[in-house]
């Protein structure tokens, strides 16, 4: 899945990195695969270096580009939604910071993860080869397309806040597959969703209020 557990300790002390775990477990996340890929992943080297001693807040952080890197506990929370069905093979519509898709190719054999800004998709695929990261697949794209070559998954998980949820995301979706989306709400948040694909139906239940960038279309050079 990857050369080594991820390279690249560096600068921040196990301690502190074990302080984010504890403060998400105590949030509610319980999947010990999810915790320990919390535990593994280098955020110091995925945020921006003047952020890099706020790491391991539970808080998002800016990327650049108007997009953020999602605080840990969102991670954890898409995450262990997904690996509640055993997934093998996971689309990722946002890149990124490549944080979600970082966690992610510790808990499955495969990640395909779709970005629309050239910029980010760029400084991802650097982080993931300086990281050791060697089961995800990136693409520069429009996310509400999907990636209709490697489909269908086994889940979807969307890191950008969709109008609805996208007809070509759900088509590629397997048959028992789910996908953790969040989907416009009120004013100030949106509904973090859990859709699971039955056949022709697809079933639809809220799981928390969240706050992401809006999902963008066309490609951002």
């Amino acid at each position: 899945m990857h050369s080594s557990a991820l390279r690249g300790v560096g600068m921040t002390s196990a301690r502190t990195r074990e302080r984010m775990v504890a403060t998400v477990r105590d949030c509610g996340i319980h999947e010990k695969r999810v915790l320990n890929a919390l535990r593994a992943i280098p955020r110091h080297l995925i945020v921006e270096e003047a952020l890099a001693h706020r790491a391991y807040e539970n808080r998002p952080l800016s990327i650049g580009y108007g997009q953020t890197i999602s605080q840990p506990f969102i991670v954890a929370l898409m995450s262990q939604a997904a690996m509640e069905i055993e997934p093998k093979s996971v689309l990722e519509i946002g890149t990124g910071s490549g944080y979600q898709a970082a966690v992610l190719s510790m808990l499955v054999d495969s990640v395909y993860s779709v970005e629309r800004i050239e910029p980010l998709e760029r400084r991802t695929r650097a982080l993931f080869a300086e990281l050791g990261v060697e089961n995800v697949r990136q693409k520069l794209d429009d996310g509400h397309e999907g990636w209709e070559e490697h489909a269908p998954y086994d889940a979807i998980v969307v890191t950008a806040a969709a109008a609805s949820v996208p007809q070509a995301l759900k088509e590629q979706l397997r048959d028992g597959g789910r996908m953790v989306i969040p989907v416009a709400g009120s004013s100030i948040s949106q509904d973090l969703l859990v859709v699971d694909r039955r056949g022709r139906r697809w079933h639809t239940r809220h799981v928390a209020d969240v706050v992401f960038v809006p999902m963008r279309e066309g490609v951002q050079a």
